[in-house]
């Protein structure tokens, strides 16, 4: 791998959240530190929240995120070995996998632009406790996403363990096509795939301690530099953008990003 493939394995990474083989770690780390930048406030308020050891929203959040996590769970201790055998190392995999995405976000632009009006309408998924019941009593959903929306979100980012099929794109697209309103999951899709990336990570340098697996076989300091660099402000951008592009129903822009993407990976692959 060169500077170049590392740059631009890097920006699909900051984009796709995805990763690629012994660099996946690197490119991983520079997303997860992008996320959390873009999210701190929301994150720290969480984290806030669930500490005063009581069921508000904060909590109900945590616990949303938890269940959108179980299918990904089950996929990656279950399947790990059998979906990297199937799809193996291959970029062109990676390109079909973007074009997919983008016609999933397509598809969630026609079927799902009236996503979410079942939803809380307001700004802040965080509410203070008198408005949330007021919410409740007009039957709407507390942090505008129920459990079974929440685990069928966490099914769409299971099928995202393909190489190149995004997950905020898939995650986003599944929620918007089940009714969550547009700015709730649009944050929620960044939030819940925060603790498998990292554990996913956990699990390959586990790996590498232990001699099963070699990390950074064959790849220069300045290619992990280039690649970390690379995904950190693609994912900046990435986060940032589709915050914007889906609250103003465009996701058909973050469709032809990844579709330029694939496009280049087709051409420079």
């Amino acid at each position: 791998m060169n500077w170049l493939q590392a740059l631009l394995l890097g920006i699909v990474q900051g984009l796709t959240e995805e990763g690629f083989l012994d660099f996946t770690v690197t490119v991983h780390l520079a997303t997860v530190c992008s996320t959390l930048i873009v999210f701190w406030k929301p994150i720290v308020k969480l984290i806030a929240g669930f500490f005063k050891f009581k069921y508000n929203d904060e909590t109900d959040y945590i616990f949303k995120i938890v269940v959108s996590m179980i299918p990904v769970a089950l996929v990656g201790f279950l399947l790990k070995d059998q979906v990297e055998a199937l799809f193996g190392d291959s970029l062109t995999t990676v390109a079909v996998c973007l074009l997919v995405t983008a016609a999933l976000l397509l598809l969630s632009d026609f079927f799902g632009n009236g996503a979410g009006r079942r939803g809380v309408p307001r700004e802040s998924i965080y509410p203070d406790r008198a408005r949330s019941a007021v919410s409740e009593k007009r039957g709407e959903t507390r942090n505008g996403i129920s459990f079974w929306q929440a685990f069928v979100v966490g099914i769409g980012q299971a099928f995202a363990v393909a190489p190149g099929l995004s997950r905020s794109g898939t995650t986003i697209a599944t929620g918007l096509l089940c009714g969550v309103k547009r700015e709730v999951i649009a944050q929620f899709s960044f939030l819940m795939v925060l603790v498998p990336i990292i554990g996913e990570q956990a699990l390959d340098i586990l790996k590498s301690l232990t001699g099963s697996a070699e990390l950074g076989s064959g790849l220069s300091p300045v290619c992990l530099v280039v690649g970390f660099v690379a995904a950190f402000f693609a994912g900046l951008f990435a986060c940032k953008a589709m915050l914007a592009i889906v609250k103003k129903a465009k996701l058909g822009w973050f469709a032809l990003y990844c579709a330029v993407v694939a496009v280049l990976i087709f051409i420079f692959a």
